[in-house]
Formats: C-alpha cells, sequence, structure tokens
C-alpha cells in the first residue's frame, strides 16, 4: 500500500468509492432511505466539485494498492477529521488506521492539540478504539432524513 498526497484527479474515484462503501458497509446501521440520503447519485455532480474544492483546502490522503485508491481521508486545518472511507472490498486490513495516524501525525506536526469528527455509527468503535471521546450522539438531517451520528474528540497533548 502507498499513501500518498491527494491530487485534484483523484475526485472521481474517490467519489465513487465513498458512494459504493456507505451503501455496501454501512447499510447494517442505517436503513436503506438514510444510505441514499446520505449518498446518492443525484448529488455526485455536485460531490465531485464540492469535494474537489475542500480536498484541496484540507490536509488530504488517498491509500493505493496496485494502482487503484482503496481509501481516503483528509483534515481541516483546525483539526476536523472531515471524511474517512475504505473500499468495501478492503476493510479491515488497515487502511483506516494507516490514513489515520497519517493525519494524527500531521495534526500533532501543526501543533494541535486535539482532532475532531463526526463518526457515523458504523466508525464509532474505530474511532473510539483510536482514543476518540464521545462528545455528544446527533441527529443530522440530509434530504429531509435524520440520521445518527457522533461528535467525537481526542486529545492529541498526551502524547498516547
Amino acid at each position: 500500500m502507498e499513501i500518498r498526497e491527494f491530487q485534484a484527479s483523484d475526485i472521481r474515484s474517490i467519489v465513487s468509492l465513498f458512494y459504493e462503501t456507505v451503501h455496501s458497509v454501512n447499510k447494517k446501521d442505517y436503513t436503506p432511505e438514510q444510505l441514499h440520503a446520505w449518498a446518492s447519485r443525484e448529488e455526485e455532480e455536485l460531490r465531485l466539485e464540492s469535494w474537489k474544492e475542500s480536498m484541496s483546502r484540507n490536509t488530504a490522503y488517498v491509500a493505493v494498492i496496485d494502482g487503484v485508491i482503496r481509501g481516503f481521508a483528509d483534515m481541516t486545518a483546525n483539526g476536523y477529521v472531515d471524511r474517512l472511507y475504505v473500499d468495501k472490498d478492503f476493510q479491515g486490513q488497515g487502511i483506516a488506521s494507516a490514513l489515520a495516524d497519517l493525519l494524527e501525525h500531521e495534526a500533532k506536526k501543526r501543533g494541535l492539540a486535539e482532532l475532531e469528527t463526526d463518526a457515523s455509527l458504523t466508525a464509532k468503535r474505530f474511532f473510539e478504539h483510536r482514543g476518540y471521546g464521545l462528545v455528544r450522539e446527533q441527529c443530522v438531517e440530509r434530504r429531509g432524513i435524520k440520521l445518527v451520528n457522533f461528535k467525537m474528540k481526542k486529545d492529541l497533548s498526551t502524547g498516547v
């Protein structure tokens, strides 16, 4: 596996990976209606543009295996982990951990005291395992559909 910085030319692969992952990995925790509200084909063109912009601004990485993007992650300048997704067929192989490790390393280099994210039901355990604490359960609305997620934070100042 190679992890490299995000390039604008990666965006189509990233958006496709996001859609496929949400609709397969997250289906154990969310209804079909919720999955469609979260990741719909109708919003794909908008997502291509908006994500290309935000990921270009953020610290963003892709994990590549055999020339194909199998995971991606990004965080804002103030330590908000915006996206962390791994290909549905490559779950449990350490890709998310490697991406999260890199984001944490970059955050520490920048002197950030903490990282924050909004984790899905599916991702909550992953972030807990990495030392993120639960701040609160949230109910967000997308396209008129309610989805539960979790505001989580990790203290980076402890060196753990």
